[in-house]
């Protein structure tokens, strides 16, 4: 997937829709309206954070860093996701439940809800965008949430949230429409806030796991093993441990019991032939260690 591509849509439209939803903020006093403006801000800044984090992996390796730097990716994801979910959810959280404890009257609503929907679109076109990269890349959803290609999760949960809490704060503007209660709008606003804080917890928790050494999905682990298995001179596996170094990037350590009678010379070419036949079946294995056990 170019995550690269996805990164810099999301830039793009972040910039448009937080200049739109802070001036017609500030014109109608609409606190959903301006919990939209605080995650575009949020969203274009966790965004960009993901970006560096793209660049700074791709540093070569070095004497401190001898795997090379893959988790910077991992590390920029947890930093975008708790500045463009958690600290704007806790943000949004604030404003509206002081809209809903003492509501100011949200003037234009019309016009609000124009601005509101518009931003529902572009959530729509962003997400569109994503899912065409899925599908461009022959992927499916479900194997996305399993990958660790956190940072394009994070961008596709923010066009989801994105998405949805345009689809509440349309929902209380309408409600203030309605009833001319202008508490529908802090209420808007207090539910994107804690739907961004929920979706920040979840978010941190993966790039958490991957920070501190995630092992690689047990299917892969399973296919390593096979594909081991089946060269003619290794007798068994006898362990294997590994760790995501970044998105496209793993490190597997594997402890081989080899054919009994061989030299030290035939083990080194069987290691040779069998590192070739796994890096082949695993484009992301980058780092392999084969131990050989008696």
């Amino acid at each position: 997937m170019r995550s690269e591509l996805l990164i810099y849509a999301t830039i793009a439209l972040d910039l448009a829709l937080f200049g739109i939803n802070l001036l017609v903020a500030g014109s109608t006093g609409s606190r959903a309206v301006l919990s939209q403006a605080a995650y575009s801000l949020s969203d274009l800044l966790g965004t960009a954070f993901l970006l560096v984090g793209v660049y700074s992996s791709r540093r070569p390796p070095d004497e401190r860093h001898p795997f090379g730097f893959g988790k910077e990716r991992f590390f920029w994801a947890f930093v975008a996701t708790l500045v463009a979910f958690t600290l704007t959810g806790f943000f949004s959280l604030a404003v509206g439940t002081l809209q809903i404890l003492s509501p100011v009257r949200v003037v234009d609503v019309a016009h609000a809800l124009l601005v509101v929907a518009a931003t529902l679109l572009a959530s729509v076109a962003g997400l569109a965008v994503a899912f065409r990269e899925l599908r461009r890349s022959r992927e499916s959803f479900g194997a996305l949430w399993e990958s660790s290609q956190v940072g394009v999760k994070t961008i596709v949960y923010q066009d989801v949230v994105a998405l949805v809490g345009a689809g509440v704060a349309l929902v209380g503007l309408v409600g203030v429409y309605l009833t001319r209660q202008s508490a529908y709008d802090g209420i808007a606003a207090a539910v994107v806030g804690l739907l961004m804080i929920a979706t920040g917890i979840l978010l941190s928790a993966e790039s958490r796991d991957l920070l501190t050494g995630r092992a690689i999905p047990p299917e892969v682990a399973r296919s390593i093993l096979m594909v081991a298995q089946r060269h003619p001179k290794v007798r068994s596996v006898r362990g294997i441990q590994s760790m995501l170094l970044g998105p496209d990037d793993t490190l597997v350590a594997l402890r081989v019991n080899f054919q009994d009678g061989l030299t030290t010379d035939q083990v080194e070419v069987v290691i040779d032939e069998l590192s070739s036949d796994l890096k082949a079946s695993q484009p992301t294995l980058r780092h392999l260690v084969i131990e050989p056990e008696s």
